[in-house]
């Protein structure tokens, strides 16, 4: 137990541990031995683990290895508390070696590691540059990256017993034949090499999510101690070599492919390996016979958890009978997840009804499939989805209605999809439910469902099979998420009842369907106008008391909402929506934290024109405190235009995040709106195709008022405006300033402006304008921007001139200004420098300074550039260094000549190299002659 403990040192702190994985290193390094006779190790490993987890050497337990954990879970994992990895390094000395970080000589690599991760990019450097030196002897060895280049040498490593690995290729497996546990999931090998069979040893090989994975080795039935393997995902793969039935050892085998050739194993191999457990898929079973099914024989394999039964095309003609094969793929009783796909049957086997244990069913892409067996007598069915059953209408046989009796009385997580003909949900019985001393009478399905999904139903009208009949309305206490997207006849939500504390969880009295409601999804409902069935127009004391998140796309019928005290997160989008989309953000403003409104540019004239009690409400209500941190507005132009929109944002002083985006009523810089954000930090403005960024009129605030706006913004981003002239007033809190694709801007003066007459329309001065300039100021006391740490500017071709650089940068990129000719500024504080394809620019001695704390600079296609700095400071704190296709630069600065060999990285045009080479073959001459 103290050695299977210490081996955990080997990751990372706060590494995610896939305890299964774990358990089988621990085999593969012998500390877990197989005796005869005894447990088998899986065994042994996860009692070892449960006990470490139960005295705290382990935290964050998600599940128990080797068991269904539940419907949510498919791999168990931990975490090694910080204190405990500490303790486990003290234990193993440096036996146990993690590498996260790049490093940059191979003497780094610990030699005396037994047990080493690598979690850097091109790890494989770092190995094949220390072969000529003492290489480590390495146990265990996993790359957690990719590996760009292949392993040299890999004998150099015929004691590894356990050995994980990311690539393109595998070869020279006859080496490694202390082998124990191979793991090569998603890799791109195609193949692999036939000598893999001989690794007689190996226990474990993962190949799982290797979608190049077209075969695998013809020997493999000699592998006898071959205990896991995994195949799950690899889509390329068609059949399974053949004699499987000889690895009886075989615990875990993710994906049987049934193939069609005579070289490979039928299903029926599967007859002997009945120890199989966990996870088991079998694929193409067009190619399987009714004779071969059975002998499968899978109702004898009691381990297997979770059965996945796939044909492929289920248009096409099944070769054979896809009854008689389904039926004869009999599972034990005890199982807990069944999907089929693309099942070509219109009835279901004869055993599904006595799957008492079974917890998840799928069934999806079954074509003809008409009619479901009384699967509502499941007694722990949670999860059922139904997907792509286009001739679905019925859930069960009026012979088989299950009267008063609860149905799917645990199910907890319902989706049906694309199931075109069905028209409603099954019958509902009345449920009588004893809660705070009194009775409560209620018909639902699902008392227990916590999250339904209809999708693609065209059919779908009616929320119960006989609604008209029932007294009692349908409701679903304890449903916290509803998604319904694409119902193109579905009018109506179910009618609302009554409910009274303490029933389903209420703490008041209210009328409602979903009393437990936390997020409502309503996308593309063409038709659907009301929040609950009946007569007339619902009232306001509808609510959904617990709502929190609400989405509504698409639904131009919906021009009514319902109560949301709770609201916090609100989405509307889609044509005819604008004048829902205000109504919600002032209805829930109270409570609102984040809020996404689309519209349409083309309505914002006509919806602006109406009455301002058409379009907020509860205006009286407002307490100018709104707890909204985010908001984004798509093609949301009302909110700048309409009176009553704006005095929406006076209540909007926690407002944190704002994106507007294709807003092109947004026209001149609305300091009105601006006023009230005091909390603002990220403002981003993208393709506001007619955004100038003057103000609209003469403003009654005064400059200092003016400067004073936005007082906390750290971040401005502007993208695609392309009528932009100027960003006026920006506060001296900014830290971040992005700018591009803008294209008639022609300068960029960060600094002091003078007031100028603000401009209205129409006006001959805006009708003049020739010279688009964007001038940035800050506050009086600041002549620069006293905080901004990085400017980028991309793609304005326009742009002539960058003015009055601030000493506080730190990054400074400029990509794609053809036209730039000029920077200027005091840059003392630059840590990085790159600038591309400014073919105009011609120096940087006027902004660059001293650059003592320059670490990266990257100069490319700059063809005007004609030289670089060479003060006395300059590039002292240089790592990187790129210079490319800047023809005009002759020759380096000597100070920076000098500081070449210490570059961690470092590029340059030839005509560099060969002129460096040359100046040193000259200095050693002289120095020879001395």
């Amino acid at each position: 137990m103290r050695q299977c403990f210490a081996f955990c040192a080997m990751f990372p702190k706060d590494y995610e541990i896939d305890v299964e994985i774990l358990i089988q290193l621990w085999m593969a390094n012998g500390f877990i031995p197989e005796q005869q006779g005894e447990e088998h190790p899986e065994i042994s490993g996860k009692n070892i683990f449960i006990e470490l987890a139960s005295r705290s050497f382990f935290q964050d337990v998600k599940g128990v290895p080797f068991e269904f954990n539940d419907t949510e879970v498919s791999r168990v994992t931990c975490k090694i508390h910080d204190l405990m990895h500490d303790v486990a390094l003290d234990s193993m000395g440096k036996e146990c070696a993690a590498i996260t970080t790049k490093q940059s000589k191979s003497e780094d690599l610990p030699h005396l590691a037994r047990h080493l991760l690598l979690s850097v990019s091109e790890p494989e450097t770092l190995l094949n540059t220390s072969r000529e030196k003492r290489a480590p002897i390495l146990q265990t060895l996993i790359f957690e990256k990719n590996l760009d280049q292949d392993l040299q040498r890999l004998s150099k490593y015929r004691c590894a017993r356990a050995l994980r690995i990311k690539r393109a290729s595998f070869t020279n497996a006859r080496c490694l034949h202390h082998l124990r546990c191979l793991d090569l999931s998603r890799s791109d090998i195609e193949s692999l090499p036939e000598d893999i069979s001989i690794l007689y040893h190996l226990q474990t090989l993962n190949l799982s999510y290797c979608r190049s994975l077209k075969r695998l080795p013809k020997g493999m039935k000699y592998m006898t101690a071959l205990r896991h393997l995994y195949t799950h995902e690899c889509r390329q793969l068609k059949s399974m070599p053949a004699d499987l039935r000889c690895l009886t050892s075989l615990q875990t085998l993710t994906c049987f492919v049934a193939g069609a050739s005579s070289g490979c194993s039928k299903v029926r191999e599967l007859g002997r390996l009945n120890n199989l457990g966990g996870q088991l898929e079998l694929r193409q079973l067009e190619n399987v016979r009714e004779a071969d099914a059975y002998a499968a024989n899978l109702r004898n394999k009691e381990k297997v958890t979770r059965l996945t039964l796939t044909w492929t095309g289920g248009d096409k003609e099944a070769q054979n009978s896809d009854k008689e094969v389904l039926e004869g793929l009999k599972p034990h009783d005890g199982l807990k997840v069944l999907r089929i796909y693309s099942y070509s049957g219109d009835t279901c086997p004869t055993w599904m009804n006595k799957l008492q244990d079974i917890v998840e069913l799928e069934l999806s892409d079954c074509k003809k499939l008409e009619k479901l067996p009384a699967i509502w007598q499941l007694p722990a069915l949670k999860v059922l989805c139904l997907c792509g059953l286009p001739n679905f209408e019925t859930w069960w046989d009026t012979r088989e209605v299950p009267g008063q009796k609860p149905v799917f009385p645990l199910l907890e997580k319902l989706s049906i999809q694309e199931c075109k003909s069905l028209v409603s949900l099954p019958m509902a019985p009345l449920i009588i439910e004893s809660s705070g001393g009194c009775d409560t009478a209620w018909c639902s399905a699902f008392p227990a469902l916590r999250e339904m999904e209809l999708d693609h139903l065209e059919m779908f009208q009616r929320w119960e099979a006989n609604e008209a009949t029932v007294e009692e309305n349908v409701i679903f206490p304890r449903l916290e998420k509803l998604s319904i997207r694409n119902c193109e006849s579905l009018a109506t939500l179910p009618k609302a009842s009554v409910i009274k504390p303490p029933f389903g969880g209420v703490e008041t009295e209210c009328r409602s369907a979903f009393p437990a409601l936390k997020e409502l999804v309503l996308v593309n409902l063409t038709t659907l106008e009301k929040w609950e069935a009946g007569e007339g127009t619902p009232g306001e004391d509808l609510t959904f008391i617990g709502l929190e998140k609400l989405t509504i796309r698409s639904c131009p019928e919906l021009i009514i909402l319902p109560e949301a005290p709770k609201l916090s997160l609100l989405e509307v989008s889609g044509a005819s929506q604008q004048m829902l989309s205000l109504q919600a953000a002032s209805r829930y403003i109270a409570s609102l934290s984040s809020l996404d409104l689309t519209g349409n540019n083309e309505e914002t004239e006509s919806v602006a024109d109406q009455n301002s009690s058409e379009l907020v409400h509860g205006k009286g209500k407002w307490d100018r405190k709104s707890p909204l941190t985010r908001m984004e507005l798509f093609r949301y132009s009302l909110l700048f235009s309409h009176s009553s929109a704006l005095d929406l944002w006076t209540c909007f002083a926690q407002l944190v995040d704002l994106e507007i985006r294709e807003c092109n009523g947004l026209v001149y810089w609305p300091e009105k709106v601006f006023k009230a954000l005091v909390s603002l930090r990220t403002l981003c403005i993208w393709r506001c195709s007619k955004l100038t960024g003057r103000t609209q009129e003469v403003s009654e605030q005064s400059a200092q008022e003016r400067r004073e706006l936005l007082p906390c913004l750290e971040s401005l981003r502007i993208y695609y405006c392309d009528s932009l002239v100027e960003v006026p007033n920006l506060p001296a809190s900014l830290k971040i300033l992005l700018i591009s694709s803008c294209r008639n801007l022609e300068s960029i003066v960060l600094g002091q402006q003078e007031d100028t007459p603000s401009l209205s329309p129409g006006s001959s001065s805006e009708a003049g304008a020739s010279r688009a300039v964007l001038k940035l100021s800050s506050s009086v006391n600041h002549r620069f921007l006293p905080f901004l740490e990085s400017l980028s500017i991309y793609i304005c071709n326009g742009l002539s001139e960058v003015a009055n650089l601030p000493p506080s940068i730190k990054t400074l990129e400029i990509e794609s200004c053809h036209n730039l000719r000029s920077l200027s500024g005091q840059l003392d504080a630059l840590q990085r420098l790159d600038i591309s394809f400014c073919r105009e620019l011609k120096s940087l001695e006027s902004c660059l300074g001293r650059l003592p704390s320059l670490q990266i600079l990257y100069l490319h296609h700059c063809s005007s550039l004609q030289s670089l700095p060479n003060g006395p400071q300059a590039y002292s704190s240089l790592r990187a260094l790129r210079i490319e296709s800047c023809p005009g630069i002759k020759l380096l600065p000597p100070i920076l000549q000098q500081r070449l060999d210490h570059l961690e990285y470092k590029t340059l045009d030839a005509r560099y190299e060969d002129l460096l080479g040359w100046q040193y073959a000259i200095r050693r001459q002289l120095a020879c002659l001395k």
